[in-house]
């Protein structure tokens, strides 16, 4: 034998993810690359003296995780020590989040910002008692008089400040919200501290940008992070100048620079592949398209490594989100509004024509598309413009596809379906928000919310991710919530009719999010060629309660061959 494996796995679950979901109890990795699957016969001649070979002894042993929407600056800087810490459980009311910021004010020298991250109105219990109790700049005055504090919402799409830092920005009852932005204000007119959308520029333009160590400390967090969790490729879903405003830059063109820096030092201990923000949450169409053939000029579509580091694509923001009432939908939420479009334009109509502009300025361009999309209204906007756009300009194989899709109609699917489209959708924020989004839109639209199996039946690829940092990027929690539909607040099943098999389910964290990636052929996948990314669990997947699935631990992780999370050893 002239080359002998570097890794041999025997004895266990081999879930291949090919096209028969075929399961094996043997593997064998060479160079990086998967060079044999089967069983301990198939395996056997390619052990030799420096092999290392792992007894799975049941174990389950899967393609490496693909977390196809996730932040990965952002995660690192809103989770500790470099932010404070407002998800739940961490904090369960209004006082809880106000007894954090006193604490971090008791450490933080004069002067300097407050930053959290996390909270959600829907496990703050002041909120859930009164919905219309929102957060306010009165429960952080008295804990941080003069330190100007800035929380950041779950979402990302809300902020939270107090009346220091409303000073600092120069916000007040005069100040008028960008397009697609709101100022909240209470019944005198006075600002209350919560910014929507496109206000939060205000300020996010405020804040000193985050430095290149902290962005590199962030992502390296981030990599540890994904490393323990088996993710071993992911999307940073839109980085550019759009971004350079949102979290202190961490969406920032500066935050590419960084990533490209690792993947040279050889620190880049997951995939990772770009879509470019060119503009953010209120851009125009003109605005967007003068900025895209800026970065192309500049040479922001091209990487060394592609299979590393890669650019895909662009982001737009369409819409914003249900429980800011800015998702645009058909019909009204409960107490009234629609929503809309969150691009420039004085109207819907406007509105409609500035995203159909920027979605076909982008294809034109030869990128493609990952466009941020809740509404049903905005769903079927974004899906029509990406199929008008193709029919006046074809394109082989664009893979353009929505983003979230909370709300896709049965016409979106049989128009992204029909194009070779895809949906990015997420199921931990679904775990997440189920409960909540009844007050919002009523029991029958939040319990259908995240339609994965209409999207399927209806010949959609279908690709998950954690949107972190809204939630923590556990694909074990995605894959059980796919599966049984459960909410995170109560336990209790929303929309079982859209529920999914477990193959299914792992499809869309492994293969086919590989084909968000046009890497299908060559990653997401355990078979004879592709890479060797790989994912242990210490347990058996195939035959767990699903309600077991997010506390199997994950033992080993490895990128191309390398070895980058080890529990065996530990």
């Amino acid at each position: 034998m002239d080359t002998y494996a570097d890794l041999v796995f025997l004895g266990g679950r081999v879930v291949t993810v090919d096209a028969e979901f075929s399961v094996a109890s043997a593997l064998a990795v060479t160079g990086g690359t998967i060079s044999a699957v089967g069983g301990r016969d198939d395996v056997a001649p390619l052990v030799g003296p420096g092999t290392r070979v792992i007894d799975l002894r049941g174990a389950t042993l899967l393609p490496g995780i693909n977390d196809s929407h996730l932040h990965g600056c952002a995660f690192g800087m809103a989770t500790p020590p470099l932010s404070v810490d407002l998800g739940h459980p961490a904090v369960s009311s209004l006082s809880d989040v106000a007894e954090a910021v006193r604490v971090a004010v008791g450490r933080t020298p004069g002067g300097q910002w407050i930053t959290g991250h996390g909270w959600d109105t829907g496990y703050l219990q002041e909120c859930v008692t009164d919905p219309s109790r929102l957060p306010s700049r009165h429960d952080l005055d008295d804990v941080s008089p003069d330190h100007p504090v800035v929380l950041y919402s779950f979402s990302g799409h809300a902020t939270w400040v107090n009346s220091k830092a409303l000073e600092l920005i120069g916000v007040d009852r005069h100040t008028v919200a960008p397009p697609g932005g709101a100022v909240v204000v209470d019944d005198a007119g006075e600002p209350t501290g919560l910014l929507h959308e496109g206000a939060q520029a205000l300020v996010q333009n405020a804040l000193p940008p985050l430095s290149r160590q902290e962005r590199t400390d962030a992502i390296r967090s981030t990599l540890a992070t994904l490393a323990r969790l088996g993710v071993t490729s992911y999307t940073e879903p839109g980085l550019g100048p759009g971004g350079d405003g949102i979290m202190r830059g961490a969406l920032g063109t500066q935050t590419l620079d960084v990533y490209r820096r690792l993947l040279a030092e050889g620190e880049l201990t997951a995939r990772v592949g770009v879509l470019l923000l060119p503009t953010g949450m209120a851009g125009t169409a003109e605005e967007f398209a003068r900025t895209l053939t800026a970065l192309g000029e500049s040479g922001e579509s091209g990487d060394t490594d592609p299979r590393r580091l890669a650019i895909h694509g662009v982001k737009v923001f369409a819409d914003g989100i249900v429980p800011n009432k800015t998702a645009w939908m058909n019909e009204p939420y409960v107490g009234g509004g629609c929503g809309s479009l969150c691009v420039g334009g004085e109207n819907d109509t406007e509105r409609t024509a500035e995203i159909d502009a920027m979605i076909r300025h982008a294809h034109t361009a030869g990128y493609q598309l990952g466009v941020h999309v809740t509404g049903d209204r905005a769903g079927d906007t974004v899906a029509d413009a990406f199929a008008a756009a193709m029919a006046e300009y074809p394109r082989p194989d664009a893979r353009h596809y929505v983003i979230h899709g909370d709300f896709l109609t049965a016409h979106s699917m049989k128009v992204l379906a029909a194009h070779g489209f895809g949906a990015n959708m997420n199921p931990t924020i679904k775990w997440t928000v189920a409960d909540m989004e009844e007050e919002f839109v009523g029991a029958e639209r939040a319990a259908y919310a995240w339609p994965y199996r209409d999207a399927i039946d209806a010949g959609v690829r279908v690709a998950s991710g954690s949107d972190a940092p809204v939630t923590f990027p556990d694909w074990r929690q995605g894959v059980a919530t796919m599966v049984l539909r459960e909410s995170k607040a109560t336990g209790r099943v929303s929309g079982p009719e859209q529920r999914i098999g477990l193959a299914e389910a792992i499809r869309t964290y492994t293969i086919d999010a590989a084909w968000q990636d046009f890497a299908d052929d060559w990653k997401g996948s355990l078979e004879q060629g592709k890479v060797a990314d790989l994912c242990v669990l210490d347990g058996d997947l195939l035959d767990a309660d699903p309600h077991d699935i997010p506390d199997i631990p994950v033992v080993l992780t490895v990128v191309e061959g390398r070895v980058v999370h080890d529990a065996l050893r530990d």
